[in-house]
């Protein structure tokens, strides 16, 4: 199926690793020329990217900063001739339980997850708007849908970027910009590499599907979005790419007992 993204160019923070990495890779098979940024870009990633026979760009930037962000778009406007696409992904996480947070961690979290996505969607969508065009992407956290212990901070971040993307969506409808959203579920990326093993099998129990994400999928999910030929009435969506983590039932029946439920009855016998 032809998404039309050929010949299309994009901006993608967190570029280089992780669910960011998943979708430059889903992007690159698409023929988008793409905009990495991140702190400091995986020279190895790039090298994969660009073996797509797409262009690729380094962008170093701390997107918790605001001059940062601004030379950023700037960057990848320059260097690709414009911008037709845009991924918010780039995150962090400074995990504190509520009488323990502090300013600093308050601040890069905030900063980091939620400021970075206001301060790049607003010169982003100022380059969109004067062409009429274009698509763009937040990548959420079923965190907003599943509370947690010592998440007060990044729960906040990201439910503030459904909030965001409400009121983009509602703000450049007019000029035929789409804004869209994808919600992931637990990836074993770079930001949860510091989560216990006893934690993530206790996880893996709790998600329904039993298996944690591929990066890949985030990334083809992330193509049908973008695509105005795959998308075009999809307008403020918010996809869930979890596993079925943010439905996970009360333990009250074993897997057994609730793979039952639903055969034949001659299979129940």
């Amino acid at each position: 199926m032809d998404t039309g993204l050929r010949g299309k160019t994009a901006l993608v923070t967190g570029g280089s690793s992780g669910i960011g990495k998943g979708i430059a890779l889903a992007l690159a098979d698409e023929g988008v020329d793409l905009a990495i940024a991140s702190r400091d870009p995986d020279a190895a990633a790039l090298l994969e990217i660009r073996g797509k026979g797409v262009r690729c760009i380094r962008i170093a930037a701390d997107v918790s900063r605001e001059s940062e962000v601004v030379r950023m778009v700037r960057e990848a406007v320059e260097g690709l001739g414009s911008l037709d696409l845009f991924v918010n992904n780039a995150a962090w996480a400074w995990h504190q339980p509520v009488t323990k947070i502090d300013s600093r961690s308050w601040y890069a979290t905030i900063d980091t997850n939620l400021s970075a996505c206001i301060w790049a969607s607003r010169e982003v969508c100022r380059h969109m708007i004067s062409r009429r065009r274009g698509s763009i992407l937040v990548i959420g956290s079923a965190s907003r849908l599943t509370p947690s212990y010592r998440e007060a901070a990044y729960r906040i971040s990201k439910t503030g970027l459904k909030a965001l993307v409400e009121s983009l969506t509602l703000e450049m409808a007019p000029y035929g910009i789409r804004v869209n959203m994808i919600t992931p579920g637990h990836f074993r990326t770079r930001l949860t590499g510091s989560v216990p093993r006893e934690i993530e099998e206790k996880m893996l129990r709790l998600i329904p599907s039993h298996r944690f994400g591929e990066p890949l999928s985030v990334g083809r999910a992330a193509a049908f979005l973008l695509s105005d030929a795959l998308s075009p009435y999809t307008w403020g969506a918010d996809l869930v790419v979890d596993g079925a983590l943010s439905l996970r039932p009360l333990p009250l029946w074993s897997d057994e007992e609730a793979y039952r439920f639903n055969l034949p009855e001659e299979e129940t016998r």
